[in-house]
């Protein structure tokens, strides 16, 4: 465990951290004009090289073989992967009848050559970093190619082929984990891990996303708290559009923070999705990268505290594909490596120079002229703490009370005052 007086960038180095990184992730790719372009990926990896951050003390890439059939049966069912690897196959139609009952096809997750060797191949990441913390050969990690949230036990769903958070965390639970929490902070609710756990004792999902009133999938409420072996396994926290950088982190001191401290799982799991900034085109909150990192940072804390570091981290959703995503999960890597970067520093001309060539080659948007790694070049606003009182007449404090009054007594914790 790290020792109380190390600074967090000793403690990353004596805890040694696994990154997740291999060219072949970016064939996680459903082709041009779609959100989920892998230039994300390939821009995130790039700006780690140019920063130092693979090179950084104590930190050692891993690859992502593609998952065997047995890690993908952790979650999914034989009849779905079949659909998938028979979609995959040369000459298999982009469009078929047979494809749609799976969630294949279609604008959201259309089928391209391959489909099943690259979904199979982000849980071989995730499954991968897994496997190293658990033998002790890291004490952090971080797939930033995963965190593919929504996909279901037989049906792809937002951009998911194959549930790799899920499939992660099943695979800790069988290799000793005595309890685990997956923390969501995705735009989108993480309706596919919450139903993979939902009656799952040792596992807790916590979800902080748009309200699903206003945001694809339509789920995840206050009331929604895990199934009947598992009551209170299960926190949501569905907050209001427009919800600003303070506000955002007023949700995680008031709802992650405690529950995280009365869980006291030995492991950590946490989804990073970047599409909760005010930039991104598919959502509407209004987070900063600051922000993000602040949370990130928050995640490490807690997984010193409660867990001597061990710490999975997972990318997720994100569609600012050139700007947004690779500074914020750059952030991610650099935070599970040490310390952030600069948020007033310049992003690398080298970085902004390859982001254009790529944004030209697949018409996409091109960078904004002056980037920097940061939004507003200082760290993000400290949020107003839950202890100094609720506010009725906001409609984020009502969402927050309302998950404290029905989770809080699972854990033995007081929606007033904890």
């Amino acid at each position: 465990m790290t020792d109380a007086g190390m600074t967090a960038a000793e403690g990353a180095a004596a805890l040694r951290t696994a990154v997740v990184w291999e060219e072949g992730l970016a064939a996680y790719d459903f082709g041009p004009g779609h959100p989920m372009s892998p230039v994300r990926l390939e821009l995130t990896a790039h700006l780690c090289r140019l920063t130092g951050l693979f090179d950084r003390p104590g930190t050692v890439l891993i690859g992502a073989p593609t998952a065997a059939d047995a890690d993908l049966e952790r979650v999914h069912d034989r009849e779905f992967i079949a659909a998938v690897r028979a979609a995959s196959a040369p000459g298999a139609p982009s469009s078929d009848p047979r494809w749609t009952p799976y969630g294949l096809g279609g604008q959201d997750t259309p089928v391209f050559r391959g489909i099943h060797d690259a979904s199979a191949r982000l849980v071989g990441g995730t499954v991968q970093a897994v496997e190293a913390l658990a033998a002790g050969r890291a004490g952090r990690a971080v797939n930033f190619a995963g965190g593919m949230h929504h996909a279901r036990a037989a049906q792809a769903a937002g951009f998911c082929v194959y549930n790799d958070a899920a499939i992660g965390i099943q695979r800790a639970l069988e290799l000793g984990e005595r309890q685990i929490v997956y923390v969501d902070l995705d735009v989108h609710h993480g309706d596919g891990v919450e139903r993979a756990l939902w009656d799952e004792p040792r596992a807790v999902t916590i979800s902080v996303h748009q309200s699903g009133e206003t945001l694809f999938p339509g789920t995840g409420y206050a009331q929604d708290t895990g199934g009947p072996g598992a009551p209170g396994s299960a926190v949501n926290v569905p907050l209001p559009a427009r919800t600003g950088p303070a506000d955002w982190l007023r949700a995680f001191e008031a709802v992650v923070a405690p529950v995280v401290r009365a869980v006291r799982p030995s492991l950590l799991v946490t989804q990073h999705g970047a599409d909760t900034h005010r930039d991104d085109p598919l959502a509407d909150l209004d987070v900063t990268v600051e922000a993000q990192v602040a949370a990130m940072e928050m995640m490490r804390e807690l997984a010193e505290e409660v867990c001597g570091g061990r710490w999975l981290a997972l990318g997720g959703g994100g569609y600012s594909v050139t700007d947004v995503v690779p500074r914020s999960w750059t952030q991610l890597v650099a935070v599970a490596t040490g310390e952030p970067l600069d948020h007033s520093a310049p992003l690398p001309t080298a970085y902004v120079e390859r982001a254009a060539e790529l944004a030209r080659a697949q018409g996409l948007p091109l960078p904004r002229p002056g980037a920097r790694f940061g939004d507003t070049g200082e760290r993000a606003p400290a949020p107003r703490p839950w202890s100094t009182g609720y506010d009725p007449d906001s409609a984020l404090d009502r969402s927050i009370q309302a998950v404290r009054r029905t989770i809080f007594p699972e854990w033995g914790l007081d929606p007033f005052y904890d």
